[in-house]
């Protein structure tokens, strides 16, 4: 009896044991198994948009003002007591209209003076040379001294100057009689009337009487950096065309129109402004129906020329490190992820117009940035057509950089 239960004994401990390492080679199996074959790694999807140049119009919009083409202050050259205003306020005038009367009886007087004077002047000239004259026959016979010929020659000039002088006493006086008639020097529309009839003026006073303002055409300042300036050159030197000036400019109203005309840019100031470092650009618009005023808050868009193959790209594509340095992320022909530094022209709508760093053909990555590192692979998926195209989608994108 007891060896049975020794013999039970013996062999439930060899099943176990049995059990135990079949187990155990189980689990060691299964480990193996796990060891030798990982998953495959998940190669990550970006959006990119492919690079095709395109025909760009470059323009720059600045704040400007409208000023007059010309413009005089009106003052008087002689004094007086003003007669007459002969002009009706803001209305147009031509040139050489009289504007005021400037009560002439002081200077017609001090002109029949001034003739007075010259004809004695005249008179006493000719009593003097037939003196001469009959002293140069008595000299020859030794008749009268040196003395008394030398004085009457010397009595004759003094007699020419006199008369001289009294013909530009006739002559300052008929410019001062005529200075009493205030013309328009310039044509144009005259302002508002300083003085009225009966005002006292005194010559070249500092407050002018009125002032006249030539309208049609007018002209637009616009004040611009210079470093902008220095921009605007280099697009001038290098997309001017030979028989295409690109000097035009059009104006925006400050209602939001846009002005009919448009205008041509004439000049630039020759110095910067030290305190704003900006530099004046002076265009020329016409003004048939006097639409624009002096003084009028206006917005320029300059058009600086034609770039025949430009660059752009969605603004979320567009990147910058530490430095403020701007870069993009590629896909390279090995489906790799690059970064390459680029230089940023300006923003044309919701893309930016890239100067130098991208060619026609790359494919930029707008979508999936933290998935993507340099030098890693990724899978290129074409960004879609409408949502391309959506401001919306765009402009949400560009805040984030």
């Amino acid at each position: 009896m007891m060896n049975n239960n020794i013999h039970k004994g013996t062999t439930m401990k060899n099943a176990l044991l049995l059990c135990s390492g079949l187990l155990g080679l189980a689990l060691t199996a299964t480990g193996c198994k796990q060891r030798s074959a990982p998953p495959p790694a998940r190669i990550p999807e970006v959006t990119v948009v492919t690079v095709q140049p395109e025909v760009l119009q470059l323009t720059t919009e600045l704040p400007g003002r409208t000023t007059a083409f010309m413009m005089a202050e009106i003052r008087p050259q002689v004094g007086g007591i003003i007669q007459k205003r002969l002009f009706e306020e803001g209305a147009d005038v031509k040139s050489g209209q009289v504007l005021y009367q400037i009560d002439p009886a002081p200077y017609k007087a001090a002109l029949d003076s001034a003739k007075a004077s010259l004809a004695r002047a005249e008179a006493g000239l000719n009593s003097i040379k037939l003196r001469v004259e009959r002293y140069e026959s008595l000299i020859k016979k030794k008749a009268i001294s040196q003395q008394d010929y030398d004085d009457a020659s010397a009595t004759m000039e003094q007699a020419k100057a006199a008369i001289l002088a009294g013909k530009a006493a006739v002559k300052t006086a008929r410019i001062n009689l005529s200075y009493t008639k205030i013309t328009a020097p310039i044509a144009g529309r005259i302002g508002k009337s300083s003085v009225t009839e009966g005002a006292l003026v005194t010559a070249f006073q500092p407050m002018a009487l009125a002032t006249i303002q030539q309208l049609d055409p007018i002209y637009v300042d616009v004040p611009q950096a210079a470093n902008q300036l220095l921009k605007l050159r280099r697009h001038h030197d290098r997309l001017k065309d030979k028989e295409t000036n690109y000097r035009t400019v059009r104006l925006n109203l400050v209602n939001g129109a846009e002005y009919e005309h448009e205008g041509m840019l004439k000049f630039k100031d020759v110095s910067v402004d030290p305190t704003t470092g900006s530099v004046i650009l002076r265009s020329v618009f016409p003004n048939p129906d006097l639409l624009l005023l002096p003084g009028l808050f206006v917005r320029a868009v300059i058009i600086e020329g034609v770039e025949p193959q430009a660059i752009l790209v969605p603004q979320q594509a567009v990147r910058r490190n530490p430095k403020g340095e701007a870069y993009v992320l590629l896909v390279t022909g090995e489906n790799k992820a690059e970064q390459r530094m680029v230089e940023v022209e300006g923003a044309v709508g919701n893309r930016w117009h890239i100067a130098s760093g991208l060619e026609p053909g790359d494919q930029v990555i707008v979508e999936g940035f933290q998935s993507a590192r340099a030098g890693s692979p990724v899978k290129a998926v074409p960004l879609q057509a409408e949502k391309q195209d959506d401001p919306a989608a765009q402009n949400s994108s560009s805040s984030t950089h």
